[in-house]
């Protein structure tokens, strides 16, 4: 049984588009990030399966389990 932990590195990769987080500006992800879920795990850059509901979202990244807002 594996245990998911929360990392403590830091973003390498944008959530919201998949690229670099420190390659170039994501004034445009942060804006839609406002609004939107996220897409892509910020630690691995896979797609999340990503579920909206009236109260909220939750997306899983198979590697680094669910993140909920």
């Amino acid at each position: 049984m594996t245990e998911l932990v929360e990392s403590t590195a830091p973003q390498r990769w944008c959530d919201r588009c998949g690229e670099p987080a420190e390659a170039g500006a994501h004034e445009a992800c942060a804006a839609a990030r406002a609004l939107e879920p996220p897409r892509y795990c910020a630690h691995c850059r896979r797609r999340m399966k990503v579920q909206v509901v009236p109260t909220g979202w939750s997306a899983v990244c198979v590697e680094h389990g669910e993140i909920r807002g």
